[in-house]
């Protein structure tokens, strides 16, 4: 087979190689060429807490440059933590994210307030055998789910902006004024 035949090794081919890795060097001298610093960082996310049951109250920048903070998840942790037998559990990072959006979406600066955060499988089943709203398998025992409160907003409010995210389950419980949020499935009650 000849060379002009031979796609690897015609003319053209040659050429079209040439002109590729010329171009190729062109474009990574060239003044235009993106750069990592050119690339924009996502802003840092901040969030602010108050457990209603210990009284502790976080503030907190918890994710930069594309992941969450180690030091600021362990401190949301121990804030999020089973209070009845102190017990803290790792709280999902999508949970945090999901209310870090929640009150960007409501346009609220003030704390979240936290009503049940984590919960220890006994704590769990306490609550379960005192009352038919709480779930024996509940995401709040795999840190993935909260019940909050938004001082200056309206609980109705709240639940509607936590549907419109679409991003896991919400609860809706007026009586007892909280709303639940989980990163689970898309529902809501």
């Amino acid at each position: 087979m000849t060379n002009e035949h031979n796609p690897r090794f015609s003319r053209r081919g040659m050429l079209g190689m040439a002109l590729a890795t010329a171009g190729g060097g062109l474009l990574m001298s060239s003044p235009f060429r993106p750069t990592q610093a050119a690339i924009p960082k996502p802003p840092p996310r901040a969030i602010a807490f108050e457990n209603l049951h210990t009284g502790e109250r976080l503030e907190l920048t918890y994710w930069r440059d594309g992941a969450a903070l180690p030091d600021a998840m362990r401190r949301i942790d121990h804030l999020f933590r089973d209070h009845r037998v102190n017990a803290v559990h790792g709280i999902a990072p999508q949970l945090i994210d999901l209310l870090h959006d929640l009150r960007v979406a409501l346009d609220s600066r003030a704390p979240l307030q936290i009503i049940s955060g984590y919960r220890s499988p006994g704590t769990n089943a306490s609550l379960a055998k005192a009352s038919a709203g709480v779930a024996t398998g509940s995401l709040h025992m795999r840190g993935m789910a909260v019940d909050i409160r938004l001082p200056g907003r309206d609980l109705a409010a709240v639940r509607d902006a936590a549907i419109a995210l679409g991003r896991g389950g919400v609860g809706y419980y007026p009586r007892s004024d909280f709303v639940h949020v989980d990163i689970g499935r898309v529902r809501r009650w």
